[in-house]
């Protein structure tokens, strides 16, 4: 995919992540739309960018659709979907309710899987999909189960679909990024955060992330000294 002139959807453009995607995909000449679900914050995203804006509600899978929708017609079309927000909770798997597990799953699994499922309707070969999934998608970790398992299910969504649409000609990425000093951890909906590490480059990340759509890469991992990889296919 040539970033130059692309039409790029990103959801979560109003988080510290995905409003670093968008300012690189900026940067490269992309013609993004920005999501969000705070109308402020979204309006102030868009008028830096100079971009259009839809919003969406993550617990909302129709909205999803909406915003693809919005911004396919915005656009004249879309070269690529990003999703880059979600929810954490931590503490262990008997301490954290089932109303938290089924919010959790709902806005990491079932929302970026309504918005891919949407744009697979109507995207053209030399398409990119991609979601920011994280490291837990591949080693969940304990005090974090219900998140791991959201994760990880769209992880595995993801894959299935990389096989599906490859006769389409669409790519799908999955980003597993180590931690990141976001502010995420520190706005989860259940528990507290435990002691973590020193968040790797987020700046290297991002660059990764938008190398790796343009050329079709199936992968971007973190290396144990926190330099992003980024893998032709998908392990």
């Amino acid at each position: 995919m040539d970033i130059e002139g692309s039409r790029v959807l990103v959801a979560g453009a109003t988080g510290v992540l995905g409003g670093a995607i968008t300012a690189e995909l900026v940067t490269r000449g992309a013609r993004p739309v920005l999501a969000g679900r705070d109308p402020v914050r979204l309006a102030a995203a868009a008028r830096r960018e100079g971009a259009h804006a839809v919003s969406f509600d993550a617990y909302d899978p129709s909205s999803c659709a909406r915003a693809v929708q919005d911004a396919a017609t915005a656009l004249g079309g879309l070269d690529a979907v990003v999703t880059a927000f979600g929810a954490v909770a931590f503490g262990e798997a008997g301490e954290v309710g089932d109303e938290v597990a089924e919010y959790l799953m709902a806005v990491d699994y079932l929302a970026p899987a309504a918005f891919f499922r949407a744009a697979l309707g109507i995207m053209e070969p030399g398409s990119m999909l991609a979601a920011v999934t994280g490291v837990v998608a591949e080693h969940p970790q304990p005090g974090m189960a219900d998140y791991s398992a959201s994760k990880a299910a769209l992880s595995a969504w993801l894959g299935a679909v990389r096989r599906e649409a490859r006769g389409s000609g669409i790519g799908v990425l999955d980003v597993r990024p180590g931690h990141l000093d976001t502010g995420f951890a520190g706005r989860a909906v259940a528990g507290a955060a435990p002691a973590l590490p020193a968040g790797a480059d987020m700046q290297k990340l991002v660059s990764a992330v938008v190398d790796a759509l343009s050329s079709g890469a199936e992968l971007v991992r973190t290396a144990p000294d926190g330099t992003p990889v980024i893998e032709r296919r998908a392990r």
